[in-house]
This record gives C-alpha cells, structure tokens and sequence, in this order.
C-alpha cells in the first residue's frame, strides 16, 4: 500500500487474515492467557485501522503489527493494577497452531527477552538484522539472546529435547 489515505474496509480485511495468527501468537508469548491475547489482537488491529502510514510491501506490514502488538502487550504487563496470573491455557493455543510442536510449549516458558527472539526467529523466521530493527536493539544482542534462549531450552528440555 503506497501513500498516507485510510485502508478500505477490504484492505484491512486482508491484512488481518494475512497476519492475525502472526499477531495472536507474539501476543500470547507476553500475556499467557487467552482473553488478553484476544483483546491485545484486536487493539493491535485498531490500531492499523487508524494508521495513515505506507507499508513498502507485506513483511513490512507484518514487521509493524509485530512490532505495534509487542509495544501493546508490554504497556498491559506495566500496568500497575495487573495481577499477572498464568492460566493453564496453553494447550488451547498449541493445540491451535501445531499439536505435534512440543517446542513451542518450552520456548512459551523462557524469560520473555529469549522466548520472543526465539519466535521470532525460527517460527516467524526472521533474521537477526530484522529482530533487532524490530525490537529496536542491537544485532549483537539479539544473537546473544538467541545463544542465551538456546542453551536454556537445552537445559529445561534436559533428556526430552535430546
């Protein structure tokens, strides 16, 4: 999309049905439950129907609503009024995107600066140059973060992950 004129109805459409699994799991990876997820996915999508801006292509699309979700989800977990309860949903969300990927539910369960360099590079598949742009880090941090993720799945999956 090209130029700073407001999205149809249709165009939004689209996006979302091109992004909203994208934009539902980075959600959950910060807030752990289904209802905020759902609610942090449609603020997310609020938000892209009141932005004027351009998108050079759909990755960039994507990288925005990444990135615009992350931000989101971040200002819910500061709030100073949420209690930040684990509910025992995740099978619901596994069970969704890909029942035979135990991985996921090990990577669900790192700190949240290793679990979202890790989605983000191997279920999202983005490079560590475009996390870095995203998440407005450098790109030797986002590499140790990913060496640090690494080695804390290792260890929590133990005997399982070999």
């Amino acid at each position: 999309m090209t130029g700073d004129v407001p999205r149809t109805d249709k165009q939004i459409t689209e996006i979302y049905n091109r992004h909203v699994n994208t934009v539902y799991r980075v959600c959950y990876l910060f807030l752990k439950n289904i209802p905020d997820t759902e609610d942090a996915v449609q603020s997310t999508f609020m938000k892209l129907m009141n932005y004027n801006g351009s998108f050079h292509d759909s990755e960039h699309e994507k990288a925005w609503l990444i990135v615009t979700a992350s931000n989101h989800c971040k200002n819910i977990l500061r709030q100073w009024w949420r209690k930040r309860t684990d509910i025992d949903s995740l099978s619901e969300v596994l069970a969704e995107n890909d029942p035979q990927d135990e991985t996921l539910s090990w990577v669900l369960k790192l700190p949240p600066k290793y679990k979202t360099v890790i989605y983000l590079y191997y279920y999202e598949g983005y490079t560590t140059v475009e996390i870095a742009k995203m998440l407005q880090k450098n790109e030797s941090t986002i590499r140790s973060q990913l060496h640090t993720g690494r080695n804390l799945l290792k260890i929590s999956m133990g005997d399982e992950g070999a």
